[in-house]
């Protein structure tokens, strides 16, 4: 399953949601993260690659894995909005790449919880990663971000925005 890596962006944020590389796509894999500006890279899946590859190409690695299928634990929610929160106010424009096995479950319901966050209506984060990534989350993922709330609602709309960077073309 050869999935082609999605970017997705709003307010000031940038992600790439993109399936697990194997050894045989690994070059093309760097060439794609280096091609879309990428700073950090999370996994959420089970490592299958020595991260030291990535790493050596100035690009951070970060494993927040966890049960495929289902949604996240308090722990890697709380773990990945720290880090966005402190990526994009630190690296206005950057690119944070997610992946999980083919990229269309675990990887997709982290990038929607950050535009959760980030003002944007439970809805309207599904919809919109749905139109670019056609089959991403499952029935109890969906669930979990239905019934999901934001964990601090700031004064203004987002609690990631900072200098207002528009990253895409919509």
């Amino acid at each position: 399953m050869n999935h082609a890596p999605v970017e997705i962006c709003y307010e000031n944020m940038r992600f790439l949601i993109t399936h697990n590389p194997n050894n045989a796509t690994m070059l093309k894999f760097m060439e794609e993260l280096k091609n879309y500006r990428v700073t950090t890279l999370v996994r959420v899946c089970e490592a299958t690659y020595d991260k030291a590859l990535v790493e050596n190409q100035g690009i951070q690695v970060l494993d927040l894995p966890y049960h495929d299928g289902a949604p996240p634990p308090d722990k890697i929610v709380d773990e990945w909005l720290g880090l966005v929160k402190s990526k994009f106010r630190e690296e206005p424009g950057t690119c944070v790449a997610v992946h999980c096995v083919a990229g269309l479950g675990r990887a997709p319901v982290l990038v929607a919880l950050a535009l959760i966050e980030s003002g944007m209506k439970n809805e309207d984060a599904v919809q919109l990663i749905r139109q670019r990534q056609r089959g991403a989350f499952n029935t109890k993922q969906l669930l979990f971000l239905e019934q999901y709330r934001p964990k601090v609602r700031a004064r203004s709309k987002s609690r990631f925005k900072e200098p207002r960077v528009h990253c895409c073309v919509q």
